[in-house]
């Protein structure tokens, strides 16, 4: 069995690492931004009207919350990551409870083209969603994910290595990017498959969810080799206790970094204001997600905060002068 890690040098934590982290041993960090509320992030309802009808030029991105978007464009709507159950966990664990819905039901979503999958996790890889939209349904994952989908009875599953590309429909290709990650789905299957983030060009323009990660040298490799983005959905949340999380997943400074090695036209935030995963108050991502763009004199409609269910218009780039 293959096991997979990162190329790149980080700290690792262990199995007591996590249990000091869980029973609260030791120094405790406290939150970056004191007055920071712990509240979910904003919501609006989407309705199937509004993603019914294929943009003809550029694309329409809604999130879904969480890592999930809708990304319609090109003649096709893709989900990536999709998660519309209540728990991100394999059982109905309480503190993985969703804290705020999703903008839409399942059976309100267009007819989905392709599901891209970033990794295997429980907040990504969600197996009830994926069941409801259908055994026939597409989809696409991280390199050494595919046999476990067919085993669960997916009929059309493809992965891709990092930095594969592959025409997935007419005018529109997809690629497999780099992240610094991990990935498990019990105590016995770590990192048997591999994690990333997805580059899709195609409608004049391109776009690229950044996957799970911690900040690493493949953001300067991704925006050299297949940028740049004309909008990037990059994470912000579940990052402290640092010690734990930075080699994982970004904090709002490091995501404003990333953006900027990758040469990013715009951004999105993503993974925060969902579940709670992690100790920061669930509303201070974005609090400090403003403070490092004004750090940098940053516009902040250059990396947007949004509510759930929130849509934005990507056109191509010479499209707008």
């Amino acid at each position: 069995m293959i096991r997979f890690k990162n190329p790149w040098a980080h700290e690792n934590h262990g199995f007591l690492d996590i249990l000091r982290w869980k029973l609260k041993w030791g120094h405790q960090e406290v939150s970056a931004a004191p007055d920071a509320p712990d509240a979910p992030a904003g919501w609006r309802a989407v309705h199937r009207d509004e993603m019914a009808i294929i943009p003809e030029l550029g694309w329409r991105v809604t999130w879904l919350g969480h890592a999930s978007f809708l990304l319609q464009g090109g003649g096709v709507s893709l989900l990536i990551d999709p998660i519309f159950s209540d728990h991100c966990a394999p059982l109905p664990i309480s503190s993985l409870r969703r804290k705020v819905a999703p903008p839409c039901s399942i059976e309100d979503l267009p007819q989905v083209s392709a599901v891209l999958l970033t990794h295997g996790h429980y907040d990504h890889l969600d197996l009830p969603t994926l069941r409801r939209l259908g055994m026939e349904t597409r989809i696409i994952v991280a390199e050494g994910h595919a046999a476990w989908l067919r085993g669960k009875g997916f009929k059309q599953v493809t992965e891709l290595a990092w930095h594969e590309g592959d025409d997935i429909f007419p005018g529109i290709r997809l690629t497999s990017t780099p992240a610094q990650h991990f990935t498990a789905r019990s105590p016995f299957d770590r990192n048997h498959g591999h994690w990333c983030g997805w580059f899709i060009e195609g409608a004049g323009c391109k776009l690229w969810h950044a996957g799970d990660s911690g900040y690493c040298p493949a953001f300067k490799e991704i925006g050299e080799r297949h940028g740049p983005a004309d909008l990037a959905m990059i994470p912000i949340g579940a990052y402290q206790p640092r010690a734990i999380m930075r080699p994982m997943h970004l904090n709002p400074e490091e995501a404003v970094q990333a953006f900027l090695d990758a040469g990013c036209r715009s951004a999105l935030a993503m993974h925060w204001g969902t579940f709670r995963l992690t100790d920061e108050p669930m509303g201070e991502p974005p609090i400090l997600l403003a403070k490092a763009l004004g750090e940098r004199s940053l516009p902040s409609e250059v990396f947007e905060v949004l509510r759930v269910g929130d849509q934005r218009h990507v056109m191509p780039f010479e499209k707008i002068f």
